[in-house]
């Protein structure tokens, strides 16, 4: 089930690139890990959107994608400043967005999940956001966000970006997604879909 137009957005940007998709692939920390509190990580997360490439190779061939369809942007630095200094956000504390970068046993379910799915170590993780606002190196950086990934890349990449990449890419051929069927319609009723020149 794909929940969000930002998931679903994700979906065919990948799959334009030549990637097989899934959706939501479940990891939660084992029960004999050492740090393992039953209240607290009794419950699955997800991987919104996973992708495999069969012809590329490293940390290019997958691609573990969480999505933060956010409609005041992600700003990298003010994030990182609510997980270090442990914020509320919607109720909750701000690094339980980010369980998977910020906590150890998260991470370490995190890459269990993609090795299991894919037989390899290596991947790229990807916070997909509605919008990039300032600098996303600080978050792309990271040292315990990439030492919690075992040394795998990190990358941000807005909406923008996949659907300026995406709307060169669809053609007349039938897409399979709900998405891209919608823009090859409304191009064909006359509608100009193209993304503003800025």
């Amino acid at each position: 089930m794909k929940e969000d137009i930002l998931e679903q957005l994700v979906d065919d940007y990948l799959q334009s690139r030549g990637y097989f998709t899934r959706h939501n692939l479940k990891f939660r920390p084992r029960p004999d890990h050492p740090d393992f509190k039953s209240k607290q990580d009794s419950n699955h997360s997800d991987i919104d959107v996973f992708g495999v490439h069969p012809n590329l190779r490293g940390v290019n061939r997958v691609w573990a994608v969480s999505c933060k369809s956010w409609q005041a942007g992600f700003d990298a630095d003010a994030k990182l400043d609510e997980i270090v200094n442990n914020k509320i956000r919607s109720g909750r504390e701000a690094w339980k967005f980010f369980r998977e970068l910020v906590e150890p046993k998260w991470a370490e379910a995190f890459r269990k999940a993609v090795y299991d799915a894919t037989g390899q170590h290596s991947f790229t993780y990807v916070t997909a956001v509605t919008r990039i606002k300032g600098n996303p190196s600080a978050w792309e950086k990271c040292p315990k966000f990439i030492h919690n990934l075992g040394g795998n890349p990190i990358r941000m990449i807005s909406l923008e970006t996949m659907m300026k990449e995406l709307l060169q890419s669809i053609t007349t051929t039938v897409v399979p997604s709900q998405l891209g069927r919608t823009i090859q319609l409304l191009r064909a009723a006359g509608a100009k879909i193209e993304w503003p020149q800025r």
